[in-house]
């Protein structure tokens, strides 16, 4: 079984354009991503999705430079982009990591991978619910799930968001969650807006370079400085996929 972890990334997002070449530490924030990624163990190959737009040729560039093999598709048919990366590159088991998680820990990786296999479901992740915080988001899922979920999925926001056909119907696949005990969800890490990487800045320059912190670490950074805290003004988690399901749904 290839294990293959597809990060979605692109330079054109309309809140923060070009932010996953934003500096992070002397690095661009996709650099941070690709890295942490490709520490998880239980992962054979990381690949970076990014667009088929002259836009992304630096993301494509960058992706390659760090040893990470590259797909590229149509910009809002994410969807479409997994299906030719896990094509492309042989998987047999997916995980969707998305560019806004700079701060992704490969431990949890690990652990929703070795979830997906001990229960041999076709879906694992730790966002139904959420109880870790946001920017620590990861899917596992097999290409057969893939290939049905691509054959199913309709919606324009069904194939932007990959994963909600599952997501909106647990019932119909074998799915296995994992939490995180105590519950931190309430915890914003992700990185969609300025503010976001301002935030992540201030938060890894209390922490060492080396090793990248862990899950652990960073919440005990983030609990012990109160400008953090202050969530204040910060987009609200997965609002653009609420606005879009009602929108879609309305009509």
């Amino acid at each position: 079984m290839t294990t293959v972890a597809v990060i979605q990334a692109r330079c054109g997002s309309t809140r923060f354009p070009r932010k996953v070449l934003a500096p992070l530490q002397g690095r661009p924030m996709l650099a941070h991503i690709i890295e942490r990624v490709s520490r998880a163990t239980l992962v054979d190959r990381v690949v970076v999705a990014t667009t088929d737009g002259s836009i992304d040729d630096e993301v494509a560039t960058l992706a390659r430079a760090l040893g990470a093999g590259v797909t590229r598709g149509p910009e809002d048919d994410v969807l479409t982009r997994y299906v030719l990366a896990a094509r492309e590159h042989g998987a047999d088991v997916i995980v969707r990591i998305t560019a806004d998680c700079p701060l992704t820990d490969p431990a949890v990786v690990d652990s929703i991978v070795r979830a997906r296999s001990d229960h041999d479901s076709d879906y694992a992740s730790n966002v139904e619910p959420p109880t870790f915080p946001e920017g620590y988001d990861c899917e596992v899922f097999t290409s057969a799930c893939l290939g049905r979920v691509d054959r199913e999925a309709t919606l324009a926001y069904e194939r932007e968001h990959v994963t909600v056909r599952v997501r909106e119907h647990m019932d119909d696949f074998r799915t296995t969650g994992v939490a995180h005990d105590p519950d931190l969800s309430g915890i914003r890490l992700t990185v969609d807006v300025p503010a976001d990487l301002d935030r992540v800045r201030r938060l890894l320059d209390t922490l060492p370079l080396s090793p990248p912190p862990d899950l652990g670490a960073v919440v005990a950074a983030f609990e012990g400085d109160p400008l953090l805290q202050d969530q204040s003004g910060l987009p609200l988690r997965n609002e653009r996929y609420r606005a879009q399901r009602e929108a879609a749904h309305r009509t």
